[in-house]
């Protein structure tokens, strides 16, 4: 059969124009093109209009401008696929099913809406549902608000707000919901925000992410006993940070006993299509509507999300705006219904089976791995992976940590707890940034703190996460964790080093993932605030860069951009064999070192000035002893030229010079005598740094030496035996010559003296060759 030439058309050129967006292979020569050709700044339209290649190419540029170009390994877009080109087909389909005729239009919407209905009840198990399609993923919620409203208040249509003053209607929410979402109902509803009424969660029992039953059914006995009515109770099957799902059983049956609404929203509705399905989670079909965000799900670009309700009053939901008589409006589920076509019901449950899979493949893994502390509601299918860096301590630790924290309970549970918050931060963000496939990311939970969450369902649809990719993850996950323990067990002992050395300054700064923040002290003398912050500055800068130029495996840097101490040097994370007295010593010489050399600069730079001063002063007086020699006639131009060709007047040229190792002016008379310049004192040599250690080779700065005293001690006596055997053969060498001094002549009978000494010995040695007799030659050595 014959397809339309005009959708033939529109398919085409969508696969062109998808194609030419989505190729972001240009050469060198284009872009260096588009550096000087692209403008930025909006300018006029056109008055003869642009072919579309042109304006697609536009498109391109600023999808793929020069600021994602920088850092375009690290972007992702999303992986739009075939199934996406269907959803985005359906958006200009949409476009052109509009210009039909009324009674086709309405003959096509209603099969379309019908038909996508039908199949997303099936699918999640809602069974006599409605459903309403949205962009906006709160827009559902906010509808089945007002269908309540126009349910429980029979005069709300005719008397409005006046209604809801003579009772007031409550919402109930969980504390565990999305930010902003209870202020947004009441915004949008224009209620107060004392119809909102947050309900915590347990802290007893059961999950601390799930909504208390009991304290709720005290909140609703109250605020009817104060002439409210409860309205409706927004449940999660999912929370957006943990992904713990709500006892949705218990919460229908309350509602029923209050005459309330029940709608639950959350990642874990998704699991609905599986063939198994916790009871928990299968609660929620029995709610009376429920919001999917199968975008998110499915890996489909720009679809709407959905909510499935169920209400017998087809006047009210058109009244709520649920449903329209406009059949433009339900064209909203075109893309949806073409995307659920292409990719079918196996397909659709496939993926949703995939995402489970890993989830479920992180949960193992992490289980086996030392301090990971994991936060699932069901060890056995959680959606949903949270898990933080945790460090337990020992029997003995513990015991000693519980005697400390006794002492100062508040300050060290709070600080430990920063800590922990700061390297989560850090661990997350490492391993987003090492396998950007996996979608982890970090989220701030009320209890447990700072962790790091994977969840599937909400991003491997998106960027293709696959077995691997959790795999690498996992491998990740295992090199980090002995990073952290090192940093977390060096913090201290830094800061105890730090606080002990002179010179030295510890910043207690419980936000920064590292080992510590020290800074130099500068020693002033009188100077005022303002001097006193700039050379303190300036110290410390060349500090961060001498350190820098170690080339050790450590990170040095000038801390956060925003928020951090002004004028620190901020030290990253450290693995287990650093050496932390060599560091911190390292740290105080090289401030010493630029502190003195600083204080040498600015001594010298007053040197320098005040003879200069000086030697202007002598040069103007020697001049005026000139003028009184030369007598006045020799500075008459004419006559002083006719007086100087008779009777030549003989004076030296009087110069000054200045010694910097001195610090004092000298003449020049002896320059000019010797024709050569005098070297004047020998300048001390320069003091080099004691902190260089020895240190084996290949070996970098601040590392414990792999190699223990105990093996270095039992080879040195055969060393020993083997340096004396090559000190005898060069002892006949050491024969003195005419050419050399008195001491030197005495210098050589000594070494001639040791030299038959350690031949005596040796042969001793050679006689017996057992590394007891090597130690007696050491010792006979030692005493002479």
């Amino acid at each position: 059969k014959m397809v339309d030439p005009t959708l033939a058309e529109m398919g085409k050129n969508l696969n062109e124009a998808m194609k030419m967006l989505e190729d972001n292979q240009r050469k060198v020569e284009e872009e260096n093109e588009k550096k000087y050709a692209r403008k930025d700044i909006p300018g006029p339209l056109q008055g003869s209009g642009q072919d579309m290649v042109s304006i697609l190419q536009l498109v391109q540029n600023l999808m793929h401008g020069e600021e994602e170009e920088e850092t375009s390994r690290a972007y992702r877009l999303q992986n739009v696929g075939e199934q996406g080109h269907m959803a985005l087909l359906g958006h200009s389909l949409a476009a052109y099913i509009s210009v039909l005729d009324r009674e086709r239009l309405r003959k096509l919407t209603t099969r379309i809406l019908s038909d996508t209905t039908l199949w997303l009840c099936r699918l999640f198990r809602y069974e006599n549902g409605s459903a309403y399609y949205h962009e906006d993923d709160r827009e559902g919620l906010l509808k089945i608000c007002r269908l309540v409203i126009h349910t429980r208040y029979e005069d709300y249509t005719v008397e409005g707000f006046n209604v809801l003053y003579t009772k007031q209607p409550v919402i109930y929410i969980s504390s565990a919901a999305r930010t902003g979402l209870g202020q947004a109902l009441c915004n949008q509803l224009g209620l107060p925000l004392s119809c909102l009424c947050r309900v915590p969660c347990n802290t007893m029992f059961g999950s601390q992410h799930q909504v208390d039953v009991a304290l709720l059914d005290r909140l609703i006995k109250d605020d009817v006993e104060s002439g409210k009515l409860p309205l409706l109770l927004v449940a999660n099957a999912g929370t957006p940070g943990a992904g713990h799902t709500d006892k949705l059983g218990r919460l229908k049956e309350l509602c029923e006993q209050y005459n309330m609404w029940l709608h639950v929203e959350g990642v874990n509705l998704a699991t609905l299509a599986l063939g198994y399905v916790s009871s928990s989670v299968l609660a929620a079909t029995k709610c009376d509507s429920m919001t999917l965000t199968l975008g998110s799900w499915l890996g489909l670009p720009a679809v709407p999300a959905v909510t499935l309700y169920r209400h017998e009053d087809p006047s009210l939901s058109l009244a709520a705006g649920l449903t329209s008589s406009q059949p433009v409006e339900k064209l909203r589920a075109l893309p949806l219904w073409l995307s659920l076509q292409y990719l079918g019901h196996d397909g659709i449950v496939e993926r949703i089976k995939h995402a489970s899979q890993l989830s479920q493949r992180l949960l193992e893994n992490l289980k086996n791995l030392d301090f990971i502390k994991t936060s699932v509601e069901d060890e056995l299918s959680s959606p949903v992976v949270v898990f933080k860096f945790f460090r337990e301590y020992s029997n003995r630790d513990q015991t000693s940590h519980a005697a400390q924290a006794s002492t100062i309970q508040h300050p060290i549970i709070s600080n430990e707890k920063h800590i922990y918050d700061t390297f989560n931060q850090w661990l997350g963000e490492q391993l987003a940034q090492l396998v950007p496939a996996s979608g982890v990311d970090v989220v701030e939970l009320e209890d447990e703190g700072t962790c790091v969450r994977f969840s599937p369902l909400m991003t491997s649809a998106v960027l293709g996460t696959e077995i691997q990719d959790v795999d690498q993850l996992v491998d990740c996950l295992k090199m980090k964790i002995p990073v952290l323990t090192s940093t977390l067990q060096l913090r201290e002992e830094f800061e105890q080093e730090v606080r002990r050395t002179i010179g030295l300054l510890y910043i207690e700064d419980l936000s920064w993932p590292g080992l510590g923040v020290v800074r130099y002290n500068y020693h002033s003398d009188g100077k005022n605030d303002d001097k006193q912050e700039k050379e303190l500055e300036k110290i410390n800068t060349e500090l961060l860069k001498k350190l820098n130029e170690l080339e050790s495996d450590l990170t040095f840097s000038l801390g956060p951009e925003f928020g951090g101490q002004k004028n620190c040097v901020y030290i990253g994370m450290v693995t287990e064999d650093l050496d932390v007295s060599e560091l911190v010593e390292t740290i105080a010489a090289t401030g010493r070192e630029i502190e003195e050399n600083s204080r040498l600069l600015e001594n010298m730079t007053e040197v320098v000035r005040k003879g200069i001063q000086e030697a202007q002063l002598q040069l103007q007086k020697a001049n005026e002893e000139r003028l009184l020699e030369e007598g006045v006639l020799r500075q008459i131009p004419v006559v002083g030229s006719v007086l100087n060709w008779f009777s030549p007047f003989q004076a030296s040229p009087k110069g000054r010079t200045f010694n910097l190792t001195a610090g004092s002016l000298e003449s020049t008379e002896s320059m000019y005598v010797s024709k050569a310049q005098g070297t004047g004192t020998t300048p001390p040599p320069t003091p080099t740094s004691s902190l260089a250690k020895q240190r084996l080779p290949g070996q970098k700065p601040f590392k414990r030496s792999l190699r223990s005293s105990d093996a270095f001690s039992e080879t040195s006596s055969v060393s020993h035996c083997d340096d004396l055997e090559k000190m005898e053969q060069r002892t006949p060498t050491l024969s003195p010559s005419p050419e050399q001094g008195p001491l030197e002549t005495e210098k050589t009978e000594e070494q001639k003296e040791v030299a038959q000494a350690t031949k005596a010995d040796t042969e001793d040695v050679q006689s017996n060759k057992s590394p007891r007799n090597c130690t007696k030659v050491e010792e006979q050595e030692s005493q002479r």
